[in-house]
């Protein structure tokens, strides 16, 4: 019997001004991703799609890691979309053959009069048909598990965006300073020279 958990998590965050504003570094979704995700659990295989491997989950006795293919793809007005292709878990091929995990979510950027913040939401469920002595446990204990741990992923995701984001973003901006000759030091922007 399939048993289905969901969570869905929203974020707002105040961007700090910076002389280039977010929706530029926003338009390269594979920092979005290194900075949600240590580097040594990223597999990119093309330009949006990313191969994920997830930290070890605990439920009830069991133990999983998931490995994820996600799409992450901007729109040219700075939106960030992602969204789970497929979904594998190693060293189960019980579980493996009945698990499908379904995540969406996106990150926009929005001017309001205090300042530039970003606003996101992300919806994750899955569903498994459990194997017993799983399945011999009442349904709300599962699902109450289940929604549970789903809602713990989402949230360390969110403490990931919240303190990584913006410090590579502080970092992007400073390196896009240097490489165009924009240190801070001086005030002048260079100038064409006229012919």
């Amino acid at each position: 019997m399939a048993t289905r958990f969901t969570a869905s998590q929203s974020v707002e965050i105040a961007v700090p001004e910076e002389p280039i504003p977010i929706q530029h570094y926003l338009r390269q979704p594979q920092r979005l991703v290194k900075a949600l995700v240590d580097n040594s659990r990223i597999q990119q295989l093309s330009e949006e799609v990313f191969r994920l491997k997830m930290r070890p989950l605990t439920f009830m006795s069991l133990s999983i890691q998931p490995t994820v293919d996600m799409r992450v793809w901007a729109e040219a007005n700075g939106i960030i979309h992602l969204r789970s292709l497929g979904c594998e878990i190693l060293g189960f091929e019980y579980i493996n053959q009945r698990f499908a995990l379904n995540l969406k979510g996106y990150l926009s950027p929005k001017e309001l009069t205090t300042g530039t913040y970003l606003q996101g939401r992300a919806n994750l469920e899955v569903e498994v048909d459990l194997p017993p002595p799983f399945s011999f446990t009442p349904k709300p204990i599962l699902e109450a598990t289940g929604n549970g741990l789903l809602k713990s992923v989402l949230l360390t995701v969110k403490q990931r965006l919240l303190h990584q984001l913006l410090a590579d973003y502080r970092y992007w901006v400073i390196s896009q300073m240097k490489d165009t000759g924009l240190d801070g030091d001086s005030a002048e922007l260079p100038m064409l020279n006229p012919k």
